[in-house]
């Protein structure tokens, strides 16, 4: 979709043409702003294609290891981090005061929901603020964390054009181009995956298209608005399809049918349809959250969103629904209660064969065992042990349990809760009395071994 026409202040035609200029050169100096997730696969991107580039975050600790040459990332493995460092293109800083050095800021850090589930921009307007305070003619702000359409209009720019006396569109440019990263996919990773970016004006717009040009395939929209939609809507997408086969799982489980095979028939039509599986619970910083910040945004323009919420009703049950499955597999396999009983929940992560837990639904899982009366432990082979967290302080400490032939036979029950390829499943089943299972991983197993399994 081509970029709205020229309109109102326009950035001034030197400082596009200059920053175009030092891009083509790749004396374009990048700062990314949160080096999580999103931010830290960005900076190496840009750095393995000659760019300098300053990465700045709150947390000493995530900086100290950079710069140390050792990832904190479990895809992301230490020789990439020495290879940066070593470089000499690339330096992690916790010191906000060298904002102004950069010619394009890069803003990657989180966008939660509070506990009304209304959206928590505390962090944008934050890092708005700092850059704001620095902010110099000619460079490029863009927001990459996901939000609602009107961020970068309503929020970012009045808070920068005040702070600084600069005029977006003018002095300095903005541009919106949503994160799209999915950590551990082995397919794909910041380089392969197309980047939206949006703009107000078709030179910032172009000024953002030059930088992501150099380390992907771009993809212009008309607006900052257009943009920051972009996200959401492959996020709801996705929230609406998963609702939807957990949904067809619980009504075929009735009837006798299994989901899966269904799923798997239904994928080799060529066209029409595309395969969603059903699980335990949503997980990540994206689905779980990302819907509702356009339902709250559509409220104000007195719009409803009934079909966002209703999905977002479904898998808020889907964890509760798996602990009535545990139950009723004790009782019916074990002739046990679920109070008492000793549950070992096998996989921690969100998703597979990635060391996050952010919205985890294996968190969600043992808090409702625990308050069932079950004992519960985990397993993880890429978390050892859970890291401190101010959202689940309880977990702070849990150690991840050795997956022995002794240790599995102790439980009364196994579930697996995520679906890591690490893991012998075959080994799982073999000395486990009962095997509840939310992926479908022990579909292969031989016939004897699925007598212990039950799908849930």
């Amino acid at each position: 979709m081509p970029v709205k026409e020229q309109h109102g202040n326009l950035p001034d035609s030197n400082m596009a043409d200059d920053f175009l200029r030092k891009c083509t050169h790749r004396n374009l100096k990048i700062g990314v702003i949160g080096l999580g997730y999103v931010g830290l696969p960005l900076a190496i991107a840009f750095r393995s294609r000659g760019f300098p580039v300053i990465g700045f975050d709150v947390d000493d600790k995530k900086t100290n290891a950079l710069q140390s040459g050792k990832s904190y990332i479990k895809h992301i493995d230490d020789e990439r981090i020495e290879s940066m460092i070593s470089s000499g293109l690339f330096e992690a800083t916790t010191d906000f005061e060298r904002l102004d050095e950069p010619d394009a800021l890069l803003i990657c850090v989180p966008t939660p929901l509070n506990e009304h589930r209304e959206p928590d921009l505390s962090y944008v307007a934050n890092t708005t603020r700092a850059i704001a305070a620095r902010l110099r003619r000619g460079q490029l702000v863009v927001l990459e964390s996901t939000t609602y359409p009107g961020t970068s209009e309503e929020l970012m720019k009045p808070i920068l054009e005040s702070a600084s006396g600069l005029k977006a569109g003018e002095d300095f440019a903005i541009a919106y181009s949503p994160e799209r990263e999915d950590p551990g996919n082995p397919h794909f990773d910041t380089s392969t995956i197309p980047k939206v970016v949006g703009a107000d004006t078709k030179p910032e717009c172009d000024m953002a298209e030059a930088m992501y040009g150099a380390i992907t395939t771009t993809v212009a929209v008309s607006s900052l608005r257009t943009a920051e939609a972009v996200k959401l809507t492959e996020n709801i997408f996705r929230l609406i399809n998963i609702a939807h086969v957990n949904e067809l799982k619980t009504i075929y489980q009735g009837m006798g049918i299994d989901v899966w095979e269904v799923i798997d028939a239904a994928k080799t039509k060529p066209f029409g349809f595309m395969p969603f599986y059903p699980g335990p619970g949503l997980g990540g910083h994206c689905i779980p959250i990302d819907p509702f910040y356009l339902t709250w945004k559509a409220r104000s323009y007195r719009q409803n969103t009934r079909f966002i919420e209703l999905a977002g009703e479904i898998v808020s049950r889907l964890p509760r629904q798996i602990i009535e499955g545990v139950a009723e597999a004790l009782s019916l396999h074990r002739q046990k209660a679920l109070h008492g009983a000793r549950v070992l929940v096998l996989g921690l992560a969100y998703k597979k064969n990635v060391d996050d837990l952010r919205e985890s639904p294996s968190l969600s899982l043992i808090t409702l065992l625990r308050q069932r009366g079950a004992s519960v432990d985990y397993h993880d082979p890429y978390i050892s042990e859970v890291p401190f967290d101010r959202h689940h302080v309880d977990f702070a400490g849990m150690k991840s349990t050795p997956l022995t032939p002794e240790i599995l036979g102790s439980y009364d029950c196994v579930l697996i809760a995520t679906d890591h390829d690490a893991v012998d499943y075959d080994g799982v089943v073999r000395h486990s009395h009962l095997v509840v299972d939310t992926r479908n991983v022990t579909s292969t197993l031989e016939p004897k071994l699925k007598e212990k399994v039950v799908k849930a």
